[in-house]
């Protein structure tokens, strides 16, 4: 039996396909081992978001070389889709495949062949049919791929082409799927997952997507990946309010604060549509952990501009933020624009927009306590007698209870808070 070791860079949706791709390969007989160990086939399902995580991928093959002179390594996902020629320049490179052709690993690998689709001229997202996720208890599941938007910083629309939805009933049914081989919760992933349906004939709705998951309880507990923010609607919130299944977490990239940074970005939104849609938000679902994206440093951003952005999120209900210094992007338009901020002043502002997502992360881990939080236990550690899980509000949560908890949902009473998690007992 072939062993493959599989690498991961990258968002959620990536995480999902590397998944299926898994699946795939253990169907027909392969081995999956981690991508320390000496393997047959390493494949790197590559991000390339920022300069820094295409090196990453360079970095990923070059130690598989190492591992195993003797193997056959792949390159895969967006860094693969947009640079195959300067990736084939590796001498310890085999083949490149584009994100399209992920859906025929199997037979690509066995060919040894290189292919990278036009994803551009792709018009549906058929499913990649996906039963089983490395995590035991949680699963994400691609319900759309591709993205329209263009943003000024960004090179996935050129690497994931455009919006493109997949089927209603495919996706129900890859709830179904998941929830049969023992998933308590299903995250929804996509590129722009607020764009679901509306390629689909007829049209449908994330929110229409999401009723119909709740209202025929199709599993315990369903998460929705990040949203635009022009495209989280009120209709969205107040079903998220009223459902059980739906977890009250939400994730927005803001990117800035800043209105003139927001226009050069080519955002569809202002600071002050933010800050509204924050209120709303905080009303509908006051306990929910909302988190955003934020670029430090974009191409001429002043002081005041950045300090724009620093006060908006200082002043918001937010629970934490993934902050980007900005890295320039060779084939965006923002890599072009004048006023390119010097690397120090950038790290400068990335510590100071993290200083600030760990006050409000610390405060909305201490709201927590003396509240009662249903978590699904992921995890038991035998040395120390704790399980560990996520609460439906997206808090990691340790308490004391027994193997035999893992993947099931736990009614837990917050007593205190400890290095990035709270914890608690049994109510």
């Amino acid at each position: 039996m072939k062993r493959v070791a599989i690498a991961t860079l990258g968002c959620k949706t990536n995480q999902f396909e590397s998944a299926a791709m898994i699946e795939q390969f253990e169907k027909c007989g392969y081995t999956i081992v981690p991508f320390s160990q000496s393997a047959d086939i390493y494949v790197v399902n590559s991000c390339t978001v920022t300069a820094r995580t295409d090196a990453e991928t360079r970095r990923l093959i070059r130690r598989a070389r190492r591992l195993n002179p003797e193997a056959r390594i792949i390159a895969t996902g967006c860094y693969a889709q947009v640079a195959q020629g300067e990736l084939e320049q590796m001498p310890e490179l085999d083949s490149v495949l584009g994100n399209r052709e992920k859906q025929d690993i199997i037979g690509l690998v066995e060919t040894g062949e290189s292919r990278v689709s036009d994803i551009a001229g792709e018009q549906s997202s058929g499913p990649l049919r996906l039963e089983s996720f490395a995590e035991h208890t949680r699963a994400f599941l691609q319900a759309q791929n591709g993205c329209n938007s263009f943003c000024s910083y960004c090179i996935v629309p050129y690497a994931r082409g455009r919006s493109r939805s997949v089927a209603l009933d495919d996706v129900l049914q890859g709830v179904r799927n998941l929830t049969a081989n023992g998933y308590r919760e299903v995250v929804l992933t996509g590129i722009h997952l607020g764009a679901y349906g509306l390629d689909l004939v007829p049209p449908e709705s994330l929110t229409g997507l999401v009723r119909r998951i709740d209202s025929e309880g199709l599993v315990q507990r369903l998460r929705i990946g990040s949203v635009e923010p022009n495209e989280l609607t009120d209709e969205l919130l107040t079903l998220m309010a009223k459902s059980g299944v739906v977890c009250p977490h939400l994730h927005l990239p803001l990117q800035s604060g800043s209105d003139t940074v927001l226009r050069r970005m080519g955002r569809s939104y202002s600071a002050a549509f933010f800050r509204d849609l924050m209120a709303r938000i905080t009303m509908a679902l006051p306990m929910a952990f909302v988190g955003a994206d934020v670029i430090a440093g974009f191409p001429g951003e002043s002081d005041d501009e950045f300090n724009e952005t620093l006060q908006l999120v200082e002043d918001l209900h937010l629970c934490d933020l993934h902050v980007f210094p900005y890295s320039r992007r060779p084939g965006t338009k923002a890599s072009e624009l004048p006023g390119q901020v010097p690397g120090n002043i950038i790290n400068t502002r990335a510590a100071l927009l993290r200083a600030c997502a760990a006050r409000k992360k610390a405060g909305f881990l201490s709201r927590q306590v003396g509240r009662e939080l249903r978590v699904l236990v992921q995890g038991y550690n035998a040395n120390s007698r704790m399980c560990n899980g996520i609460s439906g509000n997206y808090v990691s949560v340790r308490f004391p209870g027994h193997e035999g908890m893992i993947n099931t949902e736990q009614i837990v009473m917050v007593a205190g808070v400890a290095d990035g998690h709270v914890t608690g007992k049994i109510a």
